[in-house]
């Protein structure tokens, strides 16, 4: 054991340590040019790792440095071999690895081995003196030295300013999807499941966390504590995390005896207690929908000031940005309250959906986030059913659906190799497509009978690695307890119901419930159905096809989906259902309709589009009397009719027809819905020079909700529906110039302006108030000097939002400027800054020259392939209508290294600028001709 703190124990002062670290790095850095230089060849030639050494358990004693910014590590692997080798593969990425020794579970004398590195492949061989015997355990034992990274990935540096200003040090991790390579040489891949054991070294003024609680503490040095943390179960390494920080800390106990806490800055404490309240409510709640136990005796929740996602589920230590747990009852807005809830719900689903059952690799990445994210709507709904969750689960399928109407889109399993595309995996398909394609399934089989399939999913595979079909089969396996004398289990293991159930209640009469087949079609096909219904009398016949958006679309005869289709009519509110499995089919109805609306609720992941009259009639319907169908039911009207236009299926007219109820419409979803098509419409309009047709549609749009933003008060009242609302509705009024808006925001500004930001402001109008204030030098310096303090943190995104809409270019620069720099605006907020300046009429062109001429430093930063560089890069284009910024488009990025040519984000950004412009040359003159018609 001694050898192997060799690189870990720094005896005498932590100058010295400093010193010792210092000169050992620079040594090791000196080696690195043989360790792994062209002398021997490295043995292995795949991105994957072979698989027939297999680690057991990590023992890991970590040192970071948060003064030299550097950390030294020990790792004492042991494995089991399953046939003979000399070389072991595994992960290591800027690690300098300065020992390493083989050791034989019999006891015998470790032997040194030879370190090889490849670099492109982010891996080290170890070879061995003698060969590894199949069936015996080793133990591998590798000393490194490393630099903490300045990235948000791996075991990286973050800082944030006491209330005096002083700049403080921490260290904390993100693993997920490939960085614990950069914290310690390991087997980093996810069905590589193992034990962790650590211990982190530190200095006394600070605190230790990781995924376990600490089981002692150690006094080195006087100036030197090592904890020691109990082992934790068997996981995948992207699951590992340690902090080291000066954090504080509140605690309290589920129902079920596990010790939550969440821990923030010193400063921040108080603004804990919403998120420590809502995770116990949440982990109890898992642990009784699941029926199976937290296994392990706390969860940690961690506000971490740099970082580049939502958060992490870390199992047992969940990480978080700042202001997706952080919570100021006085300061903070309703939408902030939903967000962090579900934030929460998120995470502590993955304890089970990814942590205790893991994809086997990441093309089924699906399987954890998709999972979580429907998770988050399942459990808020009951935990918190004042947030009303289900106002906000269409957006995210709508959201999914503008990106899998792309050519460029994939599969929600898809095969992926390097770290590059499997950072890309982390997209819209993934999370909301997955969780819409599982909110369909749970509609089609009932509540009680998917939650059955869950559990026995769960139940089955804990400490495993899954694929696809596992869940699908766990699904088939399951016989309704309800009813059950109707339901018999067959032979072959499926499902049958009976001819007596009523076909209301269930889809299938008597046939084989077959979850799998009717899955693969959408989780192994990519995009989505659209179904044209043509009423005939009583016969209703039926049609689907591919929905792709677009010019030059292939043909996609080939794609098929078994679709849950679910429809009401104008005689019966009773929701009738037809499992749909061939390109076409006819539903005979008892009677004639008036109407008749598919996909009741928009519960299923396709679209509607109805031939002759149909849409004639639904529009009518809507105007006559919008109540008589759901809320939900209307926003997918409004969406699904937009969507047609970009198809040709309808005219750009039809759709604004049915646009012209909205101005009775009181409800979240489709007033929203109604904002998210037009709005975008008159931005491609305002890029381009229409001859006042974009100030014509701005007036319309206005106009249609004007009477809904006259009766907003500018308070905190009512529900926190009608709270998300009447922020959207006063920052739209607000930005679109709606002058009583303006002048209202104007003296809310000035008033709080006098008071030197003192006067507190309704959490839901502030956003609108700063944007207003904002549109004046003064006023953007005062909002600028308020961002930078304390006590306005939990706003630094409304700020932002704000200083974006500056119409001064100058500002607009240094706003982007400062976000790259990293110190009076955080990185982390870079993305979003870019792509609010890019949605400014002043700033769009500016977003895009900053975008080129920072590609390097940005991708540096936030990895090629991460969901940030996506955020930029559709971002910054999406408004784009012209030929010559088509051209601009692809020629930057066709410069650039095939890599980042290639990624799906900026496929998306082409194809979504090819689709503008069709877009403007079909509609534009349609849309002018329908305003002077209808509205002028």
């Amino acid at each position: 054991m001694a050898a192997l703190l060799r690189a870990g124990a720094f005896p005498g002062p932590p100058a010295a340590a400093a010193a010792g670290l210092l000169g050992l790095l620079s040594l090791a850095l000196a080696l690195g040019g043989e360790r792994g230089g062209g002398s021997a060849q490295f043995p292995w030639d795949a991105v994957r790792l072979p698989k027939h050494v297999v680690p057991l358990r990590y023992h890991l004693l970590i040192h970071p440095n948060l003064t030299t910014l550097t950390f030294a590590g020990t790792a004492a692997i042991e494995v089991t071999v399953t046939h003979q080798t000399s070389v072991v593969v595994l992960h290591s990425k800027g690690l300098h690895i300065t020992g390493a020794a083989v050791e034989a579970a019999s006891g015998q004398l470790a032997q040194e081995a030879q370190v090889l590195e490849h670099q492109a492949f982010e891996q080290v061989a170890l070879l061995a003196a003698q060969p590894l015997q199949a069936g015996h355990n080793y133990t591998l034992s590798i000393q490194y030295l490393a630099n903490l990274s300045d990235t948000l990935h791996g075991f990286y540096k973050s800082t944030y300013r006491t209330r005096e200003g002083e700049l403080r040090v921490l260290a904390a991790t993100q693993f997920e999807p490939t960085a614990a390579r950069m914290a310690f040489p390991c087997f980093d891949e996810p069905a590589f499941k193992a034990r962790f054991s650590i211990k982190i070294r530190r200095e006394p003024k600070h605190l230790a966390l990781s995924n376990m609680p600490i089981v002692k503490s150690v006094s080195i040095t006087p100036w030197l504590v090592e904890d020691h943390f109990d082992t934790t179960v068997k996981m995948s390494t992207y699951l590992v995390a340690f902090i080291i920080s000066d954090f504080k800390s509140i605690s309290k106990r589920t129902d079920h005896g596990v010790k939550i806490s969440v821990y923030t800055v010193p400063d921040k404490i108080n603004q804990a207690d919403y998120a420590l309240h809502a995770a116990v409510k949440l982990l109890d709640f898992y642990e009784d929908y699941f029926s199976i136990p937290y296994p392990l005796p706390k969860q940690d929740l961690a506000a971490i000031p740099d970082f580049q996602s939502g958060a992490m589920e870390n199992w047992g230590l969940t990480t978080y940005r700042e202001s997706a747990l952080l919570y100021d009852p006085e300061k903070s807005s309703a939408s902030s309250k939903l967000r962090i809830t579900m934030v929460i719900a998120h995470e502590l689903a993955h304890q089970w959906f990814g942590n205790l059952v893991t994809m086997e690799w990441w093309n089924d990445l699906w399987l954890n986030e998709g999972f979580a994210k429907f998770m988050e709507f399942v459990s808020v709904n009951i935990t918190h059913p004042e947030l009303r969750v289900e106002d906000s689960f269409l957006r995210r399928c709508f959201d999914a659906m503008s990106v899998d109407a792309l050519n460029s889109s994939h599969p929600i399993s898809t095969p992926v190799e390097d770290p590059a595309q499997i950072l890309e995996m982390f997209d819209e398909v993934s999370y909301e497509k997955g969780s819409c394609v599982l909110n369909m399934l749970r509609d089609y089989l009932t509540a009680d009978v998917f939650k059955a399939g869950l559990v026995q999913y769960l139940q089955k595979y804990s400490y495993q690695n899954t694929k696809n079909e596992d869940l699908w089969n766990s699904m088939t396996d399951i016989c309704p307890t309800v009813g059950s004398d109707k339901n018999e289990l067959q032979g072959d293991g499926f499902c049958r119901r009976s001819q007596q159930s009523s076909s209301n209640a269930h889809w299938t009469k008597g046939e084989t419930l077959d979850v799998r087949a009717m899955m693969d079609t959408w989780t192994l096909q990519k995009g989505f159905p659209m179904v044209t219904v043509t009423v005939r009398g009583k016969n209703v016949h039926l049609q689907q096809e591919h929905y792709v958006k677009g010019v030059d679309s292939p043909s996609s005869t080939g794609y098929l989906w078994h679709i849950p289709l679910t429809y009401i009519t104008s005689k019966s509110d009773t929701v009738q259902r037809f499992l749909m499995t061939t390109k076409a089919d006819v539903i005979i109805l008892p009677e004639e309709v008036e109407w008749i609306k598919f996909n009741v609720d928009m519960n299923g992941y396709y679209i509607v589009h109805y031939e002759d009259d149909g849409w004639d009639r639904l529009i009518n319907l809507l105007k006559e009397n919008h109540t008589v169908i759901s809320s939900n039911d209307r926003a997918s009207l409004i969406n699904n009719v937009f969507q047609l236009v970009r198809v040709k299926k309808l005219s750009i007219s039809k759709a604004f027809d049915l646009t012209l109820y909205l101005k009775h419409e009181r409800q979240i979803m489709p007033v929203l819905q109604g904002m998210t098509e037009l709005i975008p419409i008159y931005r491609l309009m305002e890029r381009r020079d229409t001859d006042g047709t974009e100030k014509q549609l701005k007036e319309y749009i206005v106009h249609l909700f004007r009477e809904l933003i006259d009766e907003q008060s500018w308070s905190d009242e009512g529900s926190v529906s009608e709270r998300l609302l009447r922020h959207s509705l006063l920052l739209f009024a607000c930005v679109h110039r709606y002058q009583p808006c303006v002048d209202k925001a104007k003296a809310y500004f000035t008033e709080w302006q006098k008071s030197n930001g003192t006067l507190s402001l309704p959490a839901d109008v502030k956003t609108a108030v700063y944007t207003v204030g904002a549109q004046t030098s003064e006023g953007w310096d005062f909002l600028l000097s308020k961002y930078r303090l304390h006590s306005f943190n939990v706003e630094r995104e409304n700020i932002e939002l704000a200083l974006a809409f500056s119409r001064s270019e100058d500002k607009l620069q240094w706003l982007m400027d400062q976000g790259l720099r990293g110190d009076i605006v955080r990185t982390q907020d870079l993305p979003f800054i870019i792509v609010f300046v890019a949605r400014n009429p002043s700033g769009y062109h500016l977003a895009w020259t900053f975008l080129k001429e920072n590609w390097e430093k940005v991708v540096e930063k936030f990895e090629l392939g991460s969901n940030s560089i996506a955020t930029i890069v559709t971002g910054v284009t999406r408004r784009y209508s012209t030929r010559s910024q088509l051209a601009q488009v692809k020629e930057f990025f066709s410069s650039l290294e095939e890599k980042s040519a290639r990624l799906h984000c900026v496929q998306q950004a082409i194809e979504t600028i090819e689709d503008n412009i069709q877009w403007m040359d079909t509609n534009l003159e349609k849309v002018k001709t329908w305003l002077q018609n209808n509205y002028l």
